[in-house]
């Protein structure tokens, strides 16, 4: 049997997507995938489905409040939220984030993983700002970077090539059909499988043929 390719498109505005991030993280060791991350922008995504932020509805936000506290501790991500997240969700664009891991991506992909959850880390676990050049250094620092290869990177974020690479990389997840992030394809059985969200992992490996192990197997 040859291995399934797995790809998840995150961006790390979004919380549910680093639950996503950390599970198949766990899991690309022990099922027979290969996991490739792909940085994409949500709020293309959302412009370009007419997709709306699903906490802009009051009951919606109460719940996703409720829910995302429980997601975290059964997840076991340090993912701490409050009611003012949702503001500040609002008012931060991950745009220049995800130029700046999507440049990471194709120069030195090695760091993807480390820099990825170091962004949530920043964003969700220690409410700090992403959007900034010298909060974006902090965080390249912090996933062991060196500051030649952060300034490099920095750089790049805006050239062309790699605001077109990402502009790509999200035309593709909803060429596949995504509205909204995690946007998880299995590339299975003669074509791409869509899950939307961090819940539908099970799922996913049923429709694999991989055994489910809780969220954080042994």
């Amino acid at each position: 049997m040859g291995r399934t390719l797995v790809e998840l498109f995150y961006d790390v505005i979004s919380p549910y997507s680093w639950l996503g991030f950390e599970v198949l993280c766990r899991y690309q060791h022990i099922w027979n995938i290969d996991l490739r991350l792909r940085p994409a922008f949500l709020g293309g995504i959302m412009q370009q489905t007419g997709n709306k932020p699903p906490a802009m509805l009051p009951k919606r936000a109460e719940y996703m409040l409720k829910d995302m506290k429980r997601m975290a501790k059964y997840y076991q991500v340090p993912l701490h939220v409050s009611g003012d997240d949702f503001q500040r969700i609002f008012a931060t664009s991950s745009l220049a984030a995800m130029r700046f891991v999507t440049a990471i991506d194709m120069t030195n992909p090695q760091y993807l993983e480390p820099l990825s959850r170091e962004f949530w880390m920043r964003f969700w676990s220690q409410h700090e700002d992403i959007s900034q050049p010298e909060n974006i250094l902090a965080v390249a620092r912090q996933a062991g970077l060196s500051a030649e290869l952060s300034q490099k990177a920095l750089e790049m974020i805006s050239s062309p090539t790699v605001k077109d690479r990402l502009k790509e990389t999200t035309a593709e997840a909803i060429k596949y059909g995504a509205f909204g992030m995690p946007a998880v394809v299995a590339h299975y059985d003669g074509g791409p499988h869509l899950f939307f969200g961090s819940d539908r992992l099970e799922l996913l490996g049923s429709v694999i043929g991989e055994k489910w192990l809780g969220p954080v197997p042994s």
